[in-house]
């Protein structure tokens, strides 16, 4: 019957002696680690110890090249060792050496090299498995900062007798930009209706400059940044969008919200008894004295005291130009402009402030 250890099988065989099972990994480890080759004398007893057992099919697979072999090996390191290779404690097998070999199996070798490692001008030799410098250095737990200066790139591949150079920088100087979102100014505009808006100019962002000194000990500190000096690269160009206005109602209710806004746009204000015109009123000719459709935003003043072409903000009435003249309208007098006759009656006569705009 076969023969099974306990916590593990062995697959393929049958062990007729004790010998067979554990005499080539004894004579393994009589044997000292470091890479080299055996003898004849040694092979042969190697030989004789498992020549009763059934051979086996297996992938070998070293440095990355890969052979199919016929053995009888009753482990991994017996087939290391029946391979003619002493496994040195740095070099790395896919799986336990002392795992019974299996029939099919899949067995990866790849023996260190002797790599030159030169850091910050100090060399040490070390023997690494790695293929890469990338695996070099996660082998070394060597972690390198943004700024290190690595040669070869951690991506090349490494051989025997390679020489792999880290620099450490602690300190360096950056140069960071940001853009400079564009500044957004609105324009009143007679000639769209209230609510709408139209961009006169897009407007477009600038760039400044931040000079910073970092410093970084190691790749394990959070670096320290401290700002040197600023600098405007390109200034911004102001988005300018123009915002209708309209009827009355729509006036009285931007008058309400936007009263501080425009007090501090007026270069004078004006107290005045205001009253109320429509375009069809009679006498009137529908046009006014700059030429104008008489109507909502177009006011009549006393030229003395309002130049014509000023323009206006009256708090209940909105943005006003004056645009007109009339026989009873002198000195602190101003007769505002109404699309339709019940808004001016409503209106009626009264005391305002008028803001000359700047």
């Amino acid at each position: 019957m076969p023969c099974h250890t306990k916590g593990a099988s062995i697959i393929g065989r049958t062990l007729r002696s004790p010998l067979t099972a554990t005499g080539v990994l004894s004579l393994a480890l009589l044997m000292p680690f470091g890479t080299g080759t055996f003898t004849d004398h040694a092979y042969a007893m190697i030989q004789t110890a498992a020549a009763d057992t059934p051979p086996k099919h297996v992938t070998f697979v070293q440095s990355g090249d890969s052979v199919s072999v016929e053995t009888r090996a009753a482990t991994i390191d017996d087939l290391l060792i029946e391979r003619g290779i002493v496994r040195a404690p740095e070099d790395i097998v896919s799986t336990d050496p002392s795992t019974p070999l299996a029939d099919g199996a899949v067995v990866s070798y790849r023996p260190a090299i002797p790599v030159t490692l030169i850091i910050d001008n100090v060399e040490r030799q070390v023997r690494t498995p790695a293929s890469t410098v990338r695996e070099l250095l996660a082998s070394q737990k060597i972690a390198l900062a943004s700024h290190d200066r690595l040669w070869p790139k951690a991506g090349e591949s490494i051989t025997s007798d390679s020489r792999v150079r880290i620099d450490h920088v602690t300190q360096w100087i950056e140069h960071v930009r940001h853009a400079i979102a564009p500044p957004v100014q609105h324009r009143y505009d007679f000639t769209l209706t209230t609510g709408s808006t139209r961009i006169l100019d897009p407007g477009a962002s600038g760039t400044k400059e931040y000079t910073v000194s970092v410093s970084q000990p190691d790749a394990t500190t959070r670096a320290k940044r401290s700002l040197l000096a600023t600098r405007i690269i390109r200034a911004p160009r102001a988005k300018i969008i123009a915002q209708g206005v309209g009827e009355y109602a729509s006036f009285a209710n931007m008058a309400t919200r936007g009263l501080e806004g425009t007090e501090k746009m007026a270069r004078a204000a004006m107290k005045m008894i205001a009253t109320a015109y429509t375009a069809d009123c009679y006498g009137c000719s529908g046009v006014t004295a700059i030429g104008k459709r008489a109507g909502h935003g177009i006011v009549a003043v006393d030229p003395r005291v309002i130049p014509l072409g000023t323009k206006l903000y009256i708090p209940g009435y909105g943005h006003a130009l004056a645009g007109d003249t009339g026989g009873a309208i002198i000195g602190n007098r101003i007769d505002l402009g109404f699309n339709s006759h019940g808004d001016a009656i409503n209106f009626g006569r009264r005391p305002i402030v008028v803001y000359v705009l700047k």
